[in-house]
């Protein structure tokens, strides 16, 4: 039996060690699976807590404006664009011809032109100051500008742009080393606005701030329309004591709420629209003349080589045109020699605004329209032989974005998933870098 047992116990103990060994090694694999997966899981949850955790630490200060619908219903349809269906809404975000401030983060315009930006390789810093005017609330959370710049091109934005909150705990302007931007936060429970004598709440503190009714309040941001961003008006005799406010915020009378409030208070539609818009900003020739450019043609030599200056000339009521982007803009000043018959015998143009790899490093510097101000470009055109020109013509024209170059554009491409959405960035491309007509000029030389 000893014998026996040694020698079937001895096969028996060899076979069940075999057995046991590879069933300890297969159930330590499993468990090192499951550990891996686990953590995986662990971080992958640690991951998706940590991106809540960053949004809930802005939403504290800067709440949804969801949360303000519940009182303020009006002004967040009107904000979100749900009461003006346009099909360019639809298609690009805007309404007549300007982006609505609810869409800063969400519109595809913008995400194509940040995405574009990125592939120069900008600084945190620099993404910072892109996205300041965008989602003023990374003012008050710089660390998290780059992790809101990625949902942007991902086009999964967690946060809101320019929601309610981010206007609304805005209280006055201060130069900074970055600025523009030139609005300050005061981020808290307090919300400001224009009235004198807010209405006691339960919801939320809320305080005067007469930033609500300057010029500079919009200037923060839109820092091109005004020759300075910290004035309270726009000087002049034709439209004196007018502000932004007046004209892209149309005044009714009524409450500010959907619940209660005075029912008798001045208050302004939230759509912000633009100045193509029907109203007195059309109806107005006097404001036309002074916030549409004009140009002057001098002619200082003549013959074989024309040379002379295009003088571009801009009023200081209200703003210049076009647009309210104060970074992007691109303007071409284009002068012809022509003959006595209408050919164009010489033609030069010269280009004014910032390539992609040029933005936002360093100043920002003045559109080359801007308001109250005059540009004096020089020109030189040399005629063919035994030709002379009869007329001297300049035009100026503009895009709302500069010209990607190609290899910078089929890099940013390549970044994205599908077809559709590359066919959809080349449409937003060939529209927005379009040039589109300003205003012209014609100089006899006879």
């Amino acid at each position: 039996m000893k014998g026996k047992a040694n020698g079937y116990g001895g096969s028996v103990r060899c076979g069940w060690s075999i057995t046991a060994f590879c069933l300890l090694s297969l159930a330590g694999l499993i468990s090192l699976l499951s550990s891996l997966y686990h953590g995986q899981a662990i971080a992958q949850g640690t991951d998706s807590q940590g991106s809540a955790d960053w949004v809930a630490e802005i939403e504290k200060v800067f709440i949804r404006s969801e949360d303000c619908k519940q009182c303020h219903e009006r002004h967040y349809e009107e904000w979100k664009g749900a009461r003006e269906q346009t099909p360019d809404l639809k298609t690009f975000g805007r309404v007549d011809a300007a982006l609505l401030h609810g869409t800063s983060l969400e519109s595809p315009v913008f995400r194509t032109v940040l995405g574009l930006w990125r592939q120069t390789n900008p600084t945190p810093d620099e993404q910072r100051r892109c996205l300041s005017c965008h989602v003023p609330s990374v003012n008050a959370f710089p660390q998290h500008a780059e992790k809101i710049a990625a949902q942007v091109i991902t086009g999964t934005p967690k946060i809101e742009g320019i929601g309610c909150a981010a206007c609304h705990l805005m209280n006055g302007i201060e130069k900074g080393l970055n600025s523009p931007p030139t609005f300050k936060l005061q981020p808290g429970g307090t919300f400001y606005g224009p009235y004198s004598n807010p209405e006691e709440n339960l919801v939320h503190p809320a305080a005067p701030s007469d930033h609500f009714r300057a010029v500079s309040f919009c200037a923060s941001c839109h820092f091109d329309k005004v020759k300075d961003v910290t004035q309270k008006n726009l000087p002049g005799e034709i439209l004196q004591g007018t502000i932004c406010q007046d004209c892209h915020m149309e005044s009714s009378t009524g409450s500010s709420t959907s619940r209660r409030g005075a029912m008798t208070r001045a208050i302004g539609r939230h759509w912000f629209r633009g100045v193509v818009a029907s109203g007195t900003m059309l109806k107005n020739r006097n404001l036309q003349a002074e916030w549409m450019p004009r140009i002057d043609i001098e002619v200082a030599k003549t013959g074989t080589v024309v040379e002379g200056t295009g003088v571009v000339k801009v009023g200081s009521l209200p703003h210049s045109f076009p647009d309210g982007d104060p970074v992007l803009k691109q303007f071409f000043l284009t002068v012809t020699a022509k003959d006595g018959t209408g050919k164009t015998l010489a033609e030069e143009t010269r280009q004014f605004g910032l390539p992609y790899d040029k933005i936002l490093r360093g100043p920002i510097p003045d559109p080359f329209i801007k308001g109250g101000n005059t540009r004096k470009v020089p020109f030189s055109l040399t005629l063919p032989a035994g030709t002379a020109a009869a007329s001297i013509e300049a035009m100026l024209t503009y895009s709302l974005l500069p010209t990607p170059e190609p290899p910078l554009q089929e890099r940013y491409l390549e970044t994205l998933k599908t077809d559709t959405e590359r066919e959809g960035t080349r449409k937003i491309i060939q529209e927005y870098t379009q040039r589109r007509f300003l205003t012209y000029r014609v100089k006899s030389l006879s």
